[in-house]
């Protein structure tokens, strides 16, 4: 795999994957996404990708990169119409376009997983280091979870080549909510109920305990 180190005015080196796969990726994300999800998906790689070599983990900087590009593929409009969760919308684009490389399944498998997973707290950070780094990348870029681990320089390099743009957050909640609007369902046993519940007054969240209450068991 070759790299291109992309250089800004704050003197950090943002390793960027430059493989053809690569810039396919980039340019079919650029094509289906907007700026705001496009700019927060690089920014996704990068966070990741510092907090992997600052942690010494082992992972493929363009496995890592495509996973990070796909995760939330699944919230644009060509997905309005699905049922399923956006997280695995993502990760079967992912594996289609992968295959469509001739990419080793067992690759594909760990790329499936970052994307499919990366929504999912608790399990992707004791995984392989790209499931591991995909959540944790999203995370630090959605809701700042561990804003502590990057310096003021990195932070504000990463934002300065990739911006966050005015009013990120609401923006962001508000890309969710559309992307999962019309499937509901899909966010029981997840926190993205609540981004359904902070847009909408009338969204009743699911009662697991209720659900077993009234269970065919009961």
């Amino acid at each position: 795999m070759k790299e291109d180190t992309v250089q800004t005015n704050r003197s950090i080196n943002l390793v960027i994957p430059d493989s053809q796969l690569a810039r396919e990726v980039t340019q079919l994300i650029r094509d289906t996404e907007g700026e705001l999800l496009f700019n927060h998906s690089t920014r996704v790689y990068l966070w990741g990708a510092l907090l992997g070599k600052r942690k010494n983990l082992v992972f493929d900087p363009e496995l890592l990169y495509v996973a990070a590009m796909f995760h939330d593929i699944g919230l644009t409009s060509i997905y309005h119409e699905s049922q399923l969760r956006f997280e695995v919308d993502g990760a079967n684009a992912a594996r289609d376009f992968l295959r469509s490389h001739h990419i080793s399944e067992a690759d594909i498998e760990r790329v499936w997983t970052a994307v499919a997973l990366h929504t999912t707290p608790g399990i992707p950070e004791h995984m392989h280091g790209e499931i591991a780094l995909v959540q944790a990348g999203a995370g630090m870029d959605v809701a700042g979870r561990g804003f502590e681990q990057f310096t003021d320089e990195q932070r504000a390099a990463v934002v300065d080549a990739y911006p966050r743009g005015a009013d990120f957050a609401s923006k962001m909640i508000d890309v969710f909510y559309d992307g999962m609007k019309h499937r509901p369902s899909t966010t029981f046993g997840t926190f993205n109920d609540d981004f359904l519940a902070h847009k909408d007054p009338d969204f009743v969240r699911v009662n697991l305990c209720s659900i077993i209450l009234n269970s065919s068991w009961c």
